[in-house]
């Protein structure tokens, strides 16, 4: 079984964002960039579906900037056999997205593509749903509990009234939840070795796509600014700003 895992980089999450004078964009120049999260939590998975022999081939994806590859690179060091940079300057929405990891899933023929259920930069949770509807494959979406079997996969999910659990043919496509595993830490002789391995660059010009933005950012604002708070001296004085000031009882 061969698996493609779809990382994304996003700015790390541990920096403060920022937003250009005109509102249109976040600053990512000279700005740390990381993998995203709940790809990291796909790629583990992967990875350990590989280590116990149920999938052969692990097969990193990531669509970007050069500065992609350095992404790519930290999947390869985390134990991915191989990795296919599609270069673009361009920012594409979710659909574009989904295009052109369907034609590399067909190209690659892979069994399973696991990806995470949303990039925290965008929070669009959509790539994974439309790629399974391209491909015509079954979909398990914000799965926390992962097994594979031959032909099939059994996956748990976190739903409104509980934990659901579905059961889909294989080949299929997996989007991934916090819960479901930790990443592991990258070791040093992992990163030296991953330089040894092979990184594929392809041009999505040449990807013979028709890709249309059909959403456009009009504004980004920063959230408001957080108000100061208020000692109070007595429960009483509590109740009456939370009755006639917030009016929330």
């Amino acid at each position: 079984m061969r698996c493609l895992v779809a990382v994304k980089q996003v700015i790390d999450p541990y920096v403060h964002i920022r937003i250009n004078k005109e509102q249109t964009a976040v600053i990512q120049e000279n700005v740390k960039m990381a993998m995203n999260p709940f790809d990291e939590i796909a790629m583990e998975a992967a990875l350990q579906f590989k280590e116990q022999g149920i999938i052969s081939e692990v097969i990193a994806v990531s669509i970007g900037a050069p500065g992609v590859q350095e992404t790519l690179r930290q999947a390869l060091a985390r134990g991915a056999d191989k990795a296919i940079m599609v270069m673009s300057e361009k920012s594409y929405n979710p659909l574009s997205i989904a295009k052109v990891l369907a034609k590399i899933s067909k190209q690659q023929e892979v069994d399973l593509v696991l990806m995470g259920k949303q990039a925290i930069d965008n929070d669009c949770n959509q790539t994974g749903q439309m790629l399974a509807a391209l491909l015509d494959w079954p979909q398990a979406t914000f799965v926390s509990k992962l097994q594979l079997e031959s032909t099939s996969l059994i996956a748990t999910r976190e739903v409104d009234g509980g934990l659901e659990t579905l059961k889909c043919k294989i080949p299929a496509v997996v989007t991934t939840d916090l819960r479901l595993n930790e990443p592991r830490v990258i070791s040093l002789p992992n990163i030296m070795q991953a330089k040894k391995k092979p990184l594929t660059e392809i041009s999505i010009e040449d990807m013979g796509l028709e890709l249309n933005n059909q959403i456009a950012t009009t504004t980004i604002q920063p959230p408001p600014k957080r108000k100061a708070g208020v000692k109070l001296n007595s429960v009483t004085e509590l109740v009456d700003k939370l009755r006639n000031e917030a009016k929330i009882i």
